[in-house]
């Protein structure tokens, strides 16, 4: 049982709010004093509530790992096949906590593996059961066909992210669905419709994978001190 008081903990969680927002909004670089100003509070306050920006950081960091686990477990118990950044795109309350995600992928660090892996995670669940309806051809790799699909939309999205809106003022869920708009008819093409028009590439590929490489380096009979 913690020993601080509500109305103590209700002012840092509005400091945590705030800096969700802030970091969402401005990058990792923002000032205390932004942060503080938007929460409406001093920047004595938040230091007196998290210790250390860097403190803070971390606090919005496991705030935000918390709202994906959230959406997560509603996914599974009423399955809309969508992604947890759909989810934050789709609801007013997320879009702050969307655009900290997309900083923090941007920026890498724990939570942007741990984000990655749990987006892996549940396009090869999604993908798991459109094979088990007939909508998806098997995969010879299942996972790393999951791998794929996660990194070349977030690759893209956050390509489209950096090259496309790269100030402060954004509207993340805006441009989550611009991306949407831009990118689904090409997608759904290259998937429904093979864009190689043959198998030729993959068959070749195939053949050599079963090829045993070397595992040590051949010998030369050189000793490497040779100096002829």
């Amino acid at each position: 049982m913690s020993s601080v008081p509500s109305e103590d903990l209700t002012a840092r969680a509005r400091v945590r709010d705030a800096a969700v927002a802030c970091f969402g909004q401005y990058g990792f670089g923002v000032s205390v004093r932004t942060i503080a100003d938007h929460a409406g509070v001093s920047p004595g306050l938040v230091i007196h509530h998290f210790g250390s920006k860097a403190r803070l950081r971390q606090a919005c960091d496991d705030h935000v790992r918390g709202v994906i686990n959230e959406l997560k477990g509603e996914a599974f118990a009423e399955p809309a096949r969508q992604t947890f950044l759909q989810q934050l795109a789709e609801t007013d309350q997320y879009a702050p906590v969307l655009g900290y995600v997309l900083h923090a992928l941007q920026a890498g660090g724990p939570l942007a593996v741990s984000m990655y892996d749990l987006m892996v995670e549940d396009a090869e669940r999604y993908i798991a059961v459109a094979e088990e309806a007939g909508a998806v051809r098997p995969s010879r790799d299942p996972a790393g066909r999951a791998r794929w699909a996660v990194s070349s939309a977030l690759g893209s999205l956050l390509l489209h992210v950096r090259l496309r809106h790269p100030g402060p003022d954004v509207d993340y869920r805006q441009v989550f669905h611009t991306w949407m708009a831009e990118h689904m008819l090409a997608v759904l093409e290259a998937y429904t419709e093979p864009v190689l028009a043959d198998t030729s590439l993959l068959d070749a590929y195939l053949s050599a994978s079963t090829e045993t490489p070397p595992t040590t380096a051949p010998d030369t009979g050189g000793d490497g001190n040779d100096d002829t």
